[in-house]
């Protein structure tokens, strides 16, 4: 091989390795599962934007808080609590500079369409005789499972729905479980209602917001992450007037207009 091949094929193994640089960026992201149906269309345009990738593990935000603190390799954790990141921050183990409230999430009762079961009755619903099972989220680790045992207090109908309570991992799988009549109903979040899995599949109804305290959704940096310049694009991303539409569209409340802050 003559020096100049040599040299043109150097060169190209230069480029090959530089050149997808700014696209093989990606980050981990601890997302709370009530983000399910609304996240993919956050993080798609994200990624052709920034040329970021983005791998997205969801589950329970109490969960995800045990893991950060226990060194869990994530770059960015969405909670469905504010309290959880706002507690990492407080260790050092999010970055508080990126600590922010991207969205409160909504409560909604939930019901196979098939079911002749009404919805509409709100949760007095779940004090009548033909309702056997009700999923709600884990409320030792999902705040939407804390926010469901709050309203069914609120509602005055606790002591009769008690024994008919399942408990599911995270808010995700509560709704798996009547979504496969397993439970009859679900107390769920608006954002899974609303989704592609559930919208055909169900009906629903909002639970009035004073039920229960505010779900506020809390999002930040984590500060052992490798990958922290993409993971605040992310964050910077999220607060976009484009990111917050996407949320607003499905159901969730944001605060703010376009751009920072939310």
């Amino acid at each position: 091989m003559t020096r100049r091949r040599l040299a043109l094929v150097l060169l190209a193994c230069l480029v090959a390795v530089a050149a997808p640089s700014g696209q093989s960026r990606g980050i981990t992201i601890a997302a709370a599962s009530d983000l399910q149906a609304v996240l993919p269309d956050i993080t798609r345009p994200f990624e052709r934007s920034t040329g970021i990738r983005t791998t997205v593990t969801f589950g329970s935000s109490g969960n995800f808080f045990a893991q950060i603190q226990n060194g869990a390799p994530f770059d960015v954790f969405l909670s469905a609590d504010a309290d959880y990141p706002r507690r990492l921050a407080d260790a050092g183990q999010v970055e508080s500079s990126t600590l922010f409230e991207y969205a409160t999430g909504r409560l909604v009762l939930w019901a196979r369409r098939d079911s002749p079961l009404d919805v509409n009755k709100g949760l007095a619903l779940l004090a009548d005789a033909h309702v056997r099972h009700v999923a709600v989220a884990n409320p030792a680790t999902a705040p939407y499972g804390r926010a469901a045992l709050a309203a069914i207090r609120s509602a005055g109908v606790f002591g009769v729905t008690e024994r008919k309570l399942v408990y599911a991992e995270n808010v995700a799988q509560a709704a798996q479980l009547a979504q496969s009549g397993n439970a009859d109903v679900a107390l769920i979040g608006h954002a899974l209602a609303v989704g592609p899995a559930l919208r055909e599949a169900g009906h629903f109804l909002d639970i009035p917001a004073r039920l229960h305290p505010p779900i506020a959704q809390a999002a930040a940096v984590v500060s052992s992450s490798p990958n922290k310049p993409a993971a605040r694009e992310f964050i910077d991303y999220l607060k976009s007037a484009a990111a917050k539409q996407t949320l607003r569209s499905y159901g969730f409340d944001v605060a703010g207009g376009a751009g920072g802050g939310a």
